[in-house]
């Protein structure tokens, strides 16, 4: 970085703003500017993309995305996310391609062949390939008269107004904008082709996301004598020992038949002391919270954070499918198996 943004009439004092932050926050305006504008320049072209692309997937084909040097980057990337999220997809290097890597591509693929100028000669060097294997190229480009776009079968163009660079040409703005329309396909794809949350999860065995969404809410709650249980008519006195035993901070409250009544908690019990210094003698059915907030204990782990992150309650109550009380989780569980 030049020296001017670190000269002292340029670093910031009382009242002075940075050089160095007025700068960076005008490469945010450009990059904002240039997303606003590819988003708006969506049309027929993106449209019609969607639709090659579902034809191809359809009939077991796959997204082979090429490109060379920040598009080449950029193509790894929407390569992974497609093919995470439901859409088979792989990335070939275009040098590579000319080398025995063209493998990779089949007659019923589509080449997304990226290139922001559409005159990287080592992407147009493999087109009469790809063209005599017989897959359609899509090009993916902010110029819609280059040579790129002559050998496409279909253009989806992308310009913007300039890049974030100074000289208007180290690749930043639109390499941005490509990643935002190749997450843009991703994400239409996946809505389209109706892929679930189940279905992710068999894509993400391992990792956070993977044990968010293959953990049920049945693998991580508390049972048996970890869950505390009372009868309605149980005094808060003893109600605080079997809380106390099991080392939780709440007890559910159930009929005979274990179906669930009310739930009581530590902070309840805060609340309630300051008002009644009798508390301890009341019966649990008189303070407790009716109808509490509960999970299925079907439900997945991802969901049941939903839910604590949403209500912002720290203990949560199981129930099967007829509101029988099963099971018990605390938030503080959460981190010993890796979903929080």
């Amino acid at each position: 970085m030049s020296d001017r943004f670190f000269s002292s009439s340029a670093c910031a004092g009382p009242g002075k703003p940075s050089a160095v932050l007025d700068r960076a926050r005008a490469v945010f305006d450009a990059e904002i500017l240039g997303l606003a504008s590819v988003r708006d320049g969506l049309g027929a072209e993106f449209e019609e993309l969607v639709r090659l692309a579902l034809t191809t997937l359809e009939h077991r084909g796959k997204l082979v995305c090429a490109g060379v040097g920040k598009s080449g980057h950029i193509g790894q990337k929407l390569a992974a996310t497609l093919s995470s999220t439901g859409s088979r997809a792989a990335f070939l290097h275009p040098v590579e391609a000319m080398h025995g890597d063209l493998g990779i591509l089949a007659e019923q693929d589509i080449l997304l062949a990226l290139s922001y100028s559409g005159e990287t000669d080592e992407l147009l060097a493999v087109l009469p390939a790809v063209k005599r294997l017989g897959a359609k190229i899509v090009a993916i480009t902010g110029d819609p008269a280059s040579r790129l776009a002559k050998w496409a079968d279909l253009v989806v163009p992308m310009p913007v107004p300039r890049e974030a660079c100074p000289f208007n040409l180290a690749p930043t703005v639109s390499t941005t904008a490509l990643l935002a329309l190749g997450d843009a396909l991703a994400m239409v794809l996946l809505d389209c082709r109706r892929f679930e949350l189940d279905d992710y999860a068999k894509l993400h065995p391992a990792g956070a996301i993977g044990r968010s969404i293959c953990l049920g809410v049945a693998d991580i709650m508390r049972q048996d004598e970890a869950f505390p249980t009372v009868a309605p008519g149980c005094p808060v006195r003893e109600v605080l020992m079997v809380m106390t035993r099991a080392r939780s901070g709440s007890v559910a409250v159930v009929a005979d038949d274990r179906t669930l009544l009310g739930i009581f908690t530590d902070g309840d019990f805060r609340r309630h002391i300051m008002a009644n210094p009798q508390l301890l003698d009341c019966e649990i059915q008189t303070v407790m919270t009716a109808n509490p907030i509960t999970v299925n204990r079907s439900a997945l782990a991802v969901e049941l954070v939903r839910i604590l992150e949403h209500r912002k309650i720290d203990d949560i109550i199981v129930v099967d499918d007829e509101n029988h009380a099963v099971g018990l989780v605390d938030i503080q569980d959460l981190p010993r198996f890796k979903v929080m």
